[in-house]
């Protein structure tokens, strides 16, 4: 299956974040359905607010993806950072904020299930 950026549905669009989502993309054993993403992210976008009444006010969600461009840090429950940059390949383990060094567009893949529930309540946190 294959999918052009501009045919995946926008679930999410603010001041500095635009976020797509294509469900139904795969299946990963153990996992379930997993969903297809791409972010398009500005410099200074920071997760920590909008996972706030999330399980340890962290994303719980696991994602694997590339970075097209830009740069992005990730800081789990412990306080251990980790950056990613144009063309790396990252695993992000469930428990864990983003925050974004630069322009960054980037394409995950994700369990759809945890993934749309963690959407869906930034969603509701911007609207708050």
């Amino acid at each position: 299956m294959k999918i052009s950026k501009d045919d995946i549905e926008v679930k999410m669009e603010i001041p500095g974040a635009v976020i797509r989502q294509k469900t139904e993309f795969g299946d990963a054993s153990g996992l379930g359905k997993i969903s297809g993403e791409y972010f398009s992210l500005s410099e200074g976008v920071d997760t920590t607010p909008l996972f706030m009444g999330l399980e340890g006010n962290l994303c719980q969600c696991p994602h694997w993806g590339y970075i097209l461009s830009g740069q992005v840090t990730t800081t789990d429950a412990s306080g251990f950072e980790e950056t990613v940059k144009a063309e790396d390949l990252f695993y992000w383990p469930a428990g864990h904020n983003v925050k974004v060094n630069a322009d960054a567009e980037i394409i995950m893949f994700s369990s759809q299930l945890e993934h749309t529930h963690v959407i869906n309540h930034m969603i509701e946190k911007t609207k708050g």
